[in-house]
């Protein structure tokens, strides 16, 4: 069954330092209303928008100058209109096959530190139920896969998973355990993550004599000595080579009977210091990005070990004996969105997939003239070639959610510039399975705690005996 949620509430109140819609303590708040409350349309309904700008929450009557373009694309008319009382409406116009909008607005106010401008948009769709994927679906795409995590398999069996694990005190409470976690995934690689757990459910870790710093053989778990079982959560990150940011923030998930894994994809120690991170960044980077790297071959490319080392994830999760043998979740936001859609495809252990604004989709879409996904290769020189285009449809979410089963629930905003709406919308219309969504139409590339927090009550109406 399908459920659509509209929030259309503007946010105004709470907003964090986070980068969001609205300058943060600003003089000055823009506010664009469209003529549909769902910010929707049909291909050929023309779209009109209220626009206003406060100055301390007083209408301005200033001159504002706009562009109007498809998503992420140049414009394709500009105009200029007079605030009068505060507030003007422009038309838009419309567009004739599916997609996004975006309207740019400018306001220069004279004699405010030496005249700055301030900038806002807002993008409104048309009949985006209809849109579809550019990317290609290759024949052999399912073997592929199955092939590379039958290697990985291979090489580090599940029988001989290997996991550092560290108990970090500074991270625990009276409620919940933390623990930093490194699990080789194949012969050459290997991940970092932090395994938050309801108090005293790891007691086989903590018992380890050398206070965690010895390998653990999944073999020498005494399963008798846990009595209550627990879901799992993988939760893969976003992208960069960064660390794994605030540990703590999402305790709530163990507070409410997870069993969770926030994972990085780089083999980095989350505990480096800032500096060290941006030492291996500024080496470990292709000119362009890890994104990039050996894109040429589908066999070399970065993003491979990566896809793998998820369901890898999956393999340890799946073998802790405090795991309920049942419920397996995966979730995250933008990268982390896309991959927990990619895992979801992959393993069918997977019981359900949360997923924020998804990256890493239809992202060749710029070859069809219109918004491809995170991370823009339009931008960067020579990367939507024709055999790097073959290679990124053996990687690009689309292709996944062509094969997910299980129960989704996804979120996306409108406004957002870093995953567009418009291969959102495509990841979205290709998923067949259950699935229930949140919009955000005012939303650019956030979610909020009210938001992130009700997507693990999902998840806990999923659950299954």
């Amino acid at each position: 069954m399908m459920r659509t949620i509209l929030l259309l509430g503007l946010l105004l109140l709470g907003i964090s330092t986070q980068a969001e819609n609205y300058p943060y303590r600003s003089d000055y708040l823009w506010l664009t209303v469209p003529n549909h409350a769902d910010w929707l349309y049909k291909t050929g309904e023309k779209a009109k928008v209220e626009v206003s700008l406060y100055r301390y929450g007083v209408p301005q009557d200033v001159e504002v100058t706009y562009e109007i373009g498809p998503d992420m694309m140049p414009p394709t008319s500009s105009g200029k209109v007079m605030l009068k009382g505060g507030r003007a409406v422009i038309d838009m116009g419309t567009m004739k096959t599916p997609g996004f909008l975006d309207l740019l607005l400018r306001a220069t106010v004279e004699g405010d530190l030496q005249s700055p401008t301030y900038k806002h948009h807002v993008k409104v769709g048309f009949s985006p139920e209809q849109l579809k994927p550019f990317t290609k679906n290759p024949a052999d795409f399912d073997t592929f896969w199955q092939a590379a995590i039958e290697a990985a398999r291979k090489e580090v069996s599940a029988e001989k998973l290997e996991v550092r694990s560290e108990r970090i005190d500074d991270y625990c409470t009276d409620e919940t355990d933390m623990y930093l976690l490194k699990l080789h995934t194949d012969q050459h690689h290997s991940i970092y993550g932090y395994l938050s757990v309801p108090k005293g459910v790891m007691q086989n870790m903590d018992a380890s004599p050398t206070a965690g710093q010895e390998i653990v053989n999944r073999k020498s778990v005494n399963r008798k000595s846990v009595n209550r079982k627990y879901p799992v959560v993988l939760c893969p990150p976003g992208a960069g080579v960064k660390t794994i940011k605030e540990p703590m923030r999402n305790l709530y998930y163990a507070r409410n009977g997870f069993i969770r894994l926030e994972m990085e994809i780089h083999g980095l120690n989350p505990e480096m210091t800032t500096e060290q991170f941006k030492e291996v960044s500024s080496a470990f980077d292709h000119e362009n990005g890890y994104l990039c790297n050996g894109l040429d071959d589908r066999d070399n490319y970065y993003m491979k070990h990566v896809y793998v080392a998820c369901v890898r994830a999956l393999d340890y999760l799946c073998s802790l004996p405090q795991w309920d043998g049942t419920n397996v979740f995966v979730q995250g936001g933008s990268q982390g969105g896309a991959l927990s859609l990619i895992t979801a495809a992959l393993d069918r252990r997977v019981t359900a997939c949360v997923a924020n604004h998804p990256a890493l989709s239809d992202m060749a879409g710029y070859l069809d003239n219109r918004a491809g996904g995170y991370p823009h290769f339009n931008k960067m020189n020579n990367m939507l070639a024709p055999e790097k285009v073959n290679t990124l449809a053996y990687y690009d979410v689309v292709n996944f959610a062509r094969r997910i089963t299980c129960p989704v629930y996804m979120t996306w905003g409108y406004n957002d510039n870093v995953c567009p709406p418009t291969t959102s919308y495509i990841v979205w219309n290709l998923i067949s399975a259950p699935k229930e969504s949140l919009i955000t139409p005012v939303n650019e590339h956030w979610t909020s705690e009210d938001t992130n927090h009700g997507q693990m009550l999902w998840l806990k109406k999923q659950l299954s005996e």
